[in-house]
Formats: C-alpha cells, structure tokens, sequence
C-alpha cells in the first residue's frame, strides 16, 4: 500500500493479495495443463497470453481513458477540478495524478493507471455539472484512496485473467484438429481449466470491487472530513444514473465500470453475486455511521 494518510485497511490488502495469489497459481494450473495437452504450443500461446498481459497492464490508464472517450486537461483548462485535486493530495500527502475529463452526460468518476505516478483520476463532464464544490471533493478524495492504495492496479492485473484464460482456450481449440484421442482429451482438459479460471477470476474481481469501493468510501470520508458530501454525490450519481436508458448506458464503455465511482448499471443487477459495487444502501450505512462517529465529542 503507498504511503499516504489515508487510512490504512488491511482486510483490502489481504484481500488484493489473495486474489493475486489466486488468480497466478489458477494460471500456472493452466499454463502446465496445456503443456502437457499441446507440448509444441504451450510456449509460444503462453508467451502471447503473458504479452496480453503486460500491454493491458502498461497501457491501462491510455485504454480506461479512450474507452471513456476522455482526454487530460491542463490547469489553465480546467483550474477548479486542479485545485480542488491540490488541496486533496497536499492533505493525503500523496504526488497528483494527471486529470481527465470525459465528454459523457453521465455523472461519474473513475481513477486508472498503473502506479500512482502514472495514475489519471477522470470526471465526466455531467459530474461536474451536476455535484456541488463539496460533493466534487468527496468524490475526488474516494478516486484518489483507489490510487494511494493501488487497489487499481490489482484490478488491472487481475482483469488480465480472464483474457489470458480465453487466449489459451483458443489456442487448445487451434491445436485439436488432427490430434489422437489422448491428446483430443488433454485439449477438453485445458478447456475446463479455462472456463473455471475464467469464473473464478469474474467472481473474486467483483468480490474485490465491492470491498474497494467501500474501503475508499471510508477513506475519503475521513481524509475530507465529509462523510455526508460523499453520501449525498452518490445518491445524486445513482438516481441520475437509474435515469438513463439502458441503451446509453451500453455505449459508456461497461468495460470500464467497474473503476468508476457508481457502475455504469442500473436496476436490480446491483444486488446479485455479478455486480461490481455495493449496494448504494450499504454505502449510505457506512457513511452514516462515519458521520455519527465524527460528530461525538472528541470524534
């Protein structure tokens, strides 16, 4: 975890451990089950799934950014949100990450990138239009917890997963054509430990994602002080984004949603085992107790 002052969680960090733990020996089981299915393949589909990999990883926050259809903005462009991101990173002692502005009429906010030092934070052009000053900042400081924590760079890598589970299926489907029974056997061998690879990354990412989000709601709450600005953002973010139709949404990148602050979803989605953040009721609870908290004696 970098050091700043948010506060710390170790149950996230245990948890982005476990699921990097996880997902490498998932595709170690892979990688050796292919090997002995498809010998004269194994090093070459290997290698392509592990460049996937490193590009995805490398290029996250270019790839985050131009799905969002967003663009970095200088200071002289957009002097408000710099400042308001000043301030934030002079209180959690942590380096600025470059800004980004999304053209999109839908009220979020995302952060990407690779390292804090190569992170971007991006807001959409209806957040800005839509949040007041204070709620601007909470939804800021909760972007900001993502990168201090790295949590977004555990995402990035673990994403990575699934597209390497789907490479290597294709190459065993490649490599079935002409193949004796055992070896055919060995190819529908791979093929289950793809699929279960593939589950269970989808499955630990959204496990993940939802202890995230409410980790950096809890830590942006604290940092600013302001747990009710944070609760009121996403009550205005939800009910906006509710408001929307489904097929506008489908065109806002969902490859991308869940970075953002309020997945680019609605309806009952949010509550099954499929979605990427907590219940906005649960979000709303932990903010409620945090400002009950802050508003004791000495608090």
């Amino acid at each position: 975890m970098a050091h700043s002052r948010f506060i710390k969680d170790t149950g996230l960090t245990v948890r982005m451990t476990l699921v990097m733990f996880l997902l490498g020996g998932l595709f170690v089981a892979l990688v050796v089950a292919l090997m002995y299915a498809l010998p004269e393949y194994a090093l070459l589909i290997g290698l392509a799934g592990i460049g996937v990999a490193v590009y995805q990883w490398w290029s996250s926050d270019k790839v985050a950014m131009r799905a969002m259809r967003a663009r970095e903005v200088t200071p002289e462009e957009a002097p408000e949100l710099h400042g308001m991101i000043d301030r934030l990173c002079a209180l959690a002692d942590m380096p600025k990450p470059r800004v980004g502005v999304s053209d999109l009429d839908l009220p979020n906010a995302f952060a990407t990138g690779r390292s804090p030092d190569r992170a971007v934070v991006c807001v959409t052009t209806g957040i800005l239009h839509k949040l007041t000053a204070e709620e601007l900042e909470a939804v800021l400081a909760h972007e900001l917890s993502h990168v201090a924590h790295r949590d977004v760079l555990v995402m990035t890598i673990a994403s990575s997963a699934g597209i390497l589970a789907g490479m290597l299926t294709r190459g065993a489907q490649f490599g079935l054509g002409g193949r004796s029974r055992n070896s055919a056997a060995g190819v529908v061998a791979v093929l289950l430990v793809s699929l279960v690879v593939y589950a269970v990354s989808f499955l630990l990412l959204r496990l993940l994602s939802r202890y995230r989000e409410l980790c950096a709601d809890r830590s942006g709450a604290y940092l600013t002080l302001k747990p009710a600005a944070l609760a009121s953002a996403l009550q205005k973010i939800s009910g906006e984004s509710a408001s929307i139709p489904q097929r506008d949404l489908r065109q806002t990148a969902p490859a991308v949603s869940a970075l953002c602050i309020v997945p680019a979803i609605s309806g009952a989605s949010l509550r099954t085992l499929a979605a990427t953040h907590p219940p906005l009721e649960k979000r709303l609870e932990q903010l409620a107790r945090i400002q009950a908290e802050l508003s004791r004696p000495g608090g």
